[in-house]
């Protein structure tokens, strides 16, 4: 069948709702879609697939829908950071996947439509949650290599692929091959380039890395790729393919393997030996509500901390983007900021004590007194472009996921490899970037990241909100944005999520669009500079969440603007 590759405004209709959830709802056309994704184990896609679904009216005029026999929600729903990885997901969810089956898939397509961000040669976190059970946290970041040395590339041994394989191996109910064939179509046939993949392509940092890799440029040698135009990914595809019928074990003992023993950093007796991390993730009240994240050395603790002092602060009461609701929040995000830049580390190799971090009512009473009168502190650093990507599953029986995945810096840095297909990570970089005395290399350690997947739960402990987003150094503060309005202030999500953003660092307010002369006041006051950004800037990330009704039965997600976000929910009478 002729191959149909469509713009993302190609893509189904959408239908307007006015849900918890908040704005536009996708209508998932999935055998509109069947030219994209055909061939898949050899059947055309729009065979296996059941009707296309239907938007959904407001929980306000409709009444609850009854949810399948034996399950627990009447839909399921996938919010991650390209419309073509959705598509992906949807389509496993469609054949009976389960939520952790859906990410999986999606992971890997991500790692084709977002090449700059994630993929196979970084690694990630993954919160995943089942009805009654507690959240478990699956940490499968880059560790440093057995000779303990940070090459100049900054290149840790990935783990994405083994973090895959162990979250299959525990939650997955396909096999394998067939979760990972669509991401082997999309990179073979090629995807329609958006305007902020071809952004990132042809930027000078960008355009100096993927102009070395023949996939990237024109047929004829020439020019970087724009958008608009298709990128297609042989070689990623072939390994894609090399795992799907080989498994975890042909990237760490086998034939991918061997090529990645001829990276700088990079050595046979780690890859053999990369294994999974299990962890208890971190948690606390927030609101009527509470949040769940991954543990050191992940920021998660501090977002808690973060949140906690601004609702003491009285946040709940400032409007989003005010005057005292900025002032309020960054000086919560300095104290988290200070929190997990000097006391986070491996816990494998450190003891991090969070029992003052997570304790909600001295967070409370600092919160209380955190000056109302201008304040000059600020975190150190740059606030650099944001990385990363995101994404959020739900699926009918209540299984819940939240994974965050990362080459690091976009690209992987201006000295990454590129490997099969893939660049490799820059995670080691975070070692220097990050410099405490819990933060130290050594033989098989993970650094510090900002990296943030997080659920919130309800107060009978079941997840409502699956929730995360790329950004780097801003992610906390980017998920605050959203977590605020939404848990303190009653606000939908959409509603959130399109609210204004900003980020405090090196002395300077980063701000979306204009600064308000309140804005300028408050920097004023506090001796920052301001600093005006744009959307397409990539500074403020791009949030991928979803939010679940469990009196309706139904889900409903955001879909951020700002990159390539979307979401979809299925129709409810599967």
């Amino acid at each position: 069948m002729k191959q149909n590759i469509r713009t993302p405004s190609d893509r189904p209709g959408y239908g307007n709702t006015r849900k918890r959830g908040g704005g536009r709802q996708a209508v998932v056309g999935l055998l509109a879609v069947g030219a994209l994704l055909a061939g898949c184990s050899g059947q055309p896609l729009a065979e296996r697939l059941s009707a296309p679904t239907e938007t959904t009216t407001s929980p306000e005029t409709a009444p609850a829908v009854t949810a399948p026999a034996g399950t627990v929600l009447a839909q399921e729903g996938i919010a991650a950071g390209h419309p073509e990885a959705v598509e992906v997901g949807m389509e496993i969810l469609e054949q009976g996947g389960n939520a952790a089956d859906a990410a999986i898939a999606t992971a890997f397509a991500v790692s084709v439509v977002e090449p700059h961000a994630s993929g196979i040669g970084g690694g990630g976190v993954t919160l995943i949650a089942e009805p009654e059970k507690e959240v478990a946290a699956f940490d499968y970041r880059e560790v440093v290599s057995k000779s303990g040395k940070i090459p100049a590339s900054g290149t840790g041994v990935p783990g994405f692929v083994d973090g895959m394989a162990t979250l299959h191996a525990t939650y997955g109910s396909m096999p394998w091959n067939e979760l990972l064939q669509p991401a082997v179509e999309l990179a073979r046939d090629g995807f329609v380039i958006t305007k902020f993949l071809g952004e990132r392509m042809n930027d000078g940092i960008g355009s100096s890395i993927v102009s070395e890799h023949r996939q990237f440029r024109t047929t004829d040698g020439g020019r970087v790729l724009r958008e608009g135009e298709t990128l297609k990914q042989a070689e990623l595809a072939e390994t894609i393919q090399t795992l799907a019928t080989g498994g975890r074990d042909e990237f760490y003992e086998g034939s991918i393997s061997k090529q990645l023993t001829l990276v700088k950093g990079l050595d046979a007796a780690t890859l053999a030996d990369y294994k999974t991390e299990k962890f208890e993730p971190v948690r606390g009240n927030v609101g009527d509500y509470t949040v769940v994240t991954a543990p050191p050395a992940l920021p998660g603790a501090g977002l808690i901390q973060m949140l906690q002092q601004a609702e003491g602060a009285g946040i709940a009461s400032d409007a989003p983007g005010s005057s005292p609701y900025v002032d309020k929040l960054m000086a919560a995000w300095s104290n988290a900021s200070d929190t997990v830049t000097e006391k986070f580390g491996d816990q494998r190799f450190v003891e991090v004590d969070l029992s003052e971090v997570l304790d909600r009512e001295q967070n409370l009473k600092i919160g209380s007194q955190l000056e109302e009168e201008a304040s000059n502190d600020s975190p150190a650093g740059a606030i650099d472009p944001g990385n990363t990507t995101h994404l959020s599953v739900a699926d009918r029986d209540g299984m819940a996921v939240s994974m965050t995945n990362t080459i690091t810096s976009f690209w992987g840095g201006t000295k990454s490899d590129v490997v099969g297909g893939f660049f490799l990570n820059n995670q080691l970089s975070r070692f220097t970037t990050v410099d405490s005395p819990a933060n130290r290399p050594e033989p098989g350690r993970k650094s510090v990241t900002w990296s943030n997947p997080a659920m919130v739960l309800d107060g009978q402990g079941r997840v409502v909100m699956g929730i995360g987003t790329p950004g780097g150094q801003q992610i906390p503060n980017i998920l605050a944005s959203v977590l605020v309005p939404v848990l303190l202030q009653d606000q939908p999500v959409q509603d959130a999520v399109d609210g204004p953003r900003f980020h405090l660092q090196g002395g300077i307010l980063a701000v979306e669009g204009k600064a308000t002369k309140s804005m300028k006041a408050l920097a004023r006051a506090n001796e920052w500079k301001i600093r005006e950004t744009t959307r397409s800037d990539g500074v403020f990330g791009s949030i991928q969440a979803l939010w679940v009704d469990y009196d309706t039965g139904t889900i409903d997600g955001a879909t951020d603007v700002r990159r390539d976000g979307d979401h979809a929910v299925s129709k409810t009478d599967r």
